[in-house]
């Protein structure tokens, strides 16, 4: 663990374009206080420090938002294709200009290192770019009739109104991810950023507006975890807003859902994970080693695909925990995420802190062995949520680290000996987002891949996700697709055209 010698204001003061730090939220063109007035503070996660504050809006914000996107909604869907795609291109083409700037203010409210903050204004800035490309392909069909004399005609349209809400973990790419797509479909929008990270959801809307997409299409409301609930209610059941797309946990995704039922609103759901890693007794053990530590302690474990659940086969389980735990020790190095040589940062909250210190203890009392880590760095005591990565061996299945998902740097390693015990016991969950597993073997990556129960299956690869391929689950882990040329289809109506020739 390296000293935090990190002064955040002073950081944020190093950012060269002041205006991308935003203090208000964005309604119709305009930056805007709450009609209370008041506010609340953006903390550091690695120092804990305020690095500035922004409004603390209520349902009566929530109104004023739609009621904007609504009436840009009016001319914004008689856009054409090629409108919407060139505007959609200037705002990917300043994202890239701006990157350095947005990835430092990133890493400043959000806690992950600088390298992993520039990767994510690079992906979330590639949704935009294939979004301004898809805009232009939203195609229709004509339909042969099976009776005589009339025509059917297929065409597709903007749903409306569209509610989105998103979590802390991606606060660029999960913002872009979605609103690319509603945008290039001809939607208008309202934004609900996470509390913890709102100024990168900020930063998004000084830059849209610089392109030139119009007052009303883009709308961010900004709240504290107090005003959160009412802000969500409001999101979801507001008459004018015709769906609502969410990514976070799988409670809160059942509770929107319901209250976007009351309306019979669309709904897209990216919710939680519980990933699946298996290494079976023919796998490039070195190669599934590297993987994990990719796609384990990314963003310090805190993504919905992580790996939560590592299988190694017995024939190769010691082998393999040796070439992780190895690699553990030489790559990774704790620290702030503007500090050189950092490769994981804190967690981004308190309360994700508290609940992987327990998992841990947990799964120790019930017999598990911790390899590497298992604690809070003891450097910097009282300061950041930092949590040393960690390594637990002989973990056993009835531990709630197994069923929950962890959402931090916390990797437990299981035994299996057989390919049927361990599709059963990855499938043992109610969830089903992502998957990874290693093997040689060629009919058992058809096989495993085939049943393993998740929307995204990675064989041979700690990577499953880019802009041109599919993002989604099964299960409990939400229903739609992000990204993609499937990515539109959840912003438009399909309407059907019967026409008479005769």
């Amino acid at each position: 663990m390296q000293a935090i010698k990190v002064s955040s204001p002073d950081e944020l003061a190093k950012i060269k374009d002041k205006s991308l730090v935003c203090r208000q939220a964005y309604i119709d063109g305009k930056w805007v206080d709450a009609a209370s007035q008041q506010h609340f503070d953006i903390v550091d996660p690695a120092t804990l420090e305020t690095i500035g504050s922004v409004p603390d809006m209520d349902a009566s914000d929530v109104k004023l938002a739609v009621s904007a996107a609504t009436r840009a909604f009016a001319s914004w869907k008689h856009t054409t294709s090629k409108e919407r795609s060139l505007l959609l291109r200037k705002w990917h083409d300043l994202l890239v200009a701006n990157k350095d700037d947005l990835a430092r203010l990133m890493t400043l409210e959000n806690g992950k290192p600088l390298v992993e903050a520039h990767g994510e204004i690079g992906y979330s800035a590639s949704f935009v770019e294939w979004f301004s490309e898809e805009a232009k392909r939203g195609y229709g069909d004509i339909v042969p009739s099976p009776i005589p004399g009339l025509r059917a005609l297929v065409m597709k349209q903007p749903v409306g109104v569209v509610s989105i809400i998103t979590p802390y973990n991606f606060p660029n790419a999960m913002i872009t991810r979605k609103v690319g797509a509603a945008l290039a479909a001809g939607c208008t929008v309202v934004v609900r950023p996470a509390f913890e990270t709102p100024l990168s959801a900020l930063a998004l809307c000084e830059l849209a507006e610089r392109a030139g997409i119009p007052p009303g299409v883009i709308n961010v409301v900004t709240c504290s975890a107090k005003n959160t609930p009412a802000v969500g209610l409001e999101m979801t059941t507001n008459p004018e807003v015709r769906k609502v797309s969410f990514t976070g946990s799988t409670a809160v995704g059942k509770l929107l859902m319901g209250q976007a039922s009351t309306t019979m609103k669309r709904v897209s759901m990216e919710l939680g994970g519980n990933a699946p890693f298996i290494v079976f007794e023919d796998a490039d053990i070195q190669r599934a080693a590297e993987s994990l530590l990719q796609c384990k302690f990314r963003n310090a474990g805190q993504t919905c695909v992580s790996a939560n659940r590592i299988y190694v086969h017995d024939a190769v389980y010691d082998e393999f925990v040796g070439a992780f735990t190895a690699l553990v020790k030489e790559k990774l190095r704790i620290g702030h995420g503007l500090s050189e040589g950092t490769t994981i940062g804190p967690m981004i909250t308190k309360r994700g802190l508290d609940k992987v210190e327990e998992q841990v203890q947990l799964a120790v009392a019930a017999g598990a062995t911790v390899v590497l880590g298992g604690k809070r760095p003891e450097a910097v005591p009282g300061k950041g949520y930092f949590f040393e990565p960690t390594v637990l061996v002989d973990v056993l299945d009835a531990v709630p680290m197994t069923c929950e998902e962890t959402f931090g740097p916390l990797c437990p390693i299981y035994r299996f000996t057989s390919e049927d015990e361990v599709i059963r016991r990855a499938n043992a969950t109610s969830v089903g987002l992502a998957g990874y597993f290693f093997s040689r073997d060629v009919a058992r990556v058809f096989r495993v891949a085939e049943a393993l129960e998740v929307g995204m299956v990675a064989a041979n690869t700690g990577t499953i996700g880019s802009d041109a391929v599919p993002f989604g689950g099964v299960k409990e882990s939400g229903m739609g697709r992000e990204g993609s040329r499937y990515g539109m289809d959840d912003y438009l109506n399909i309407k059907l055209i019967n026409l008479s020739v005769l």
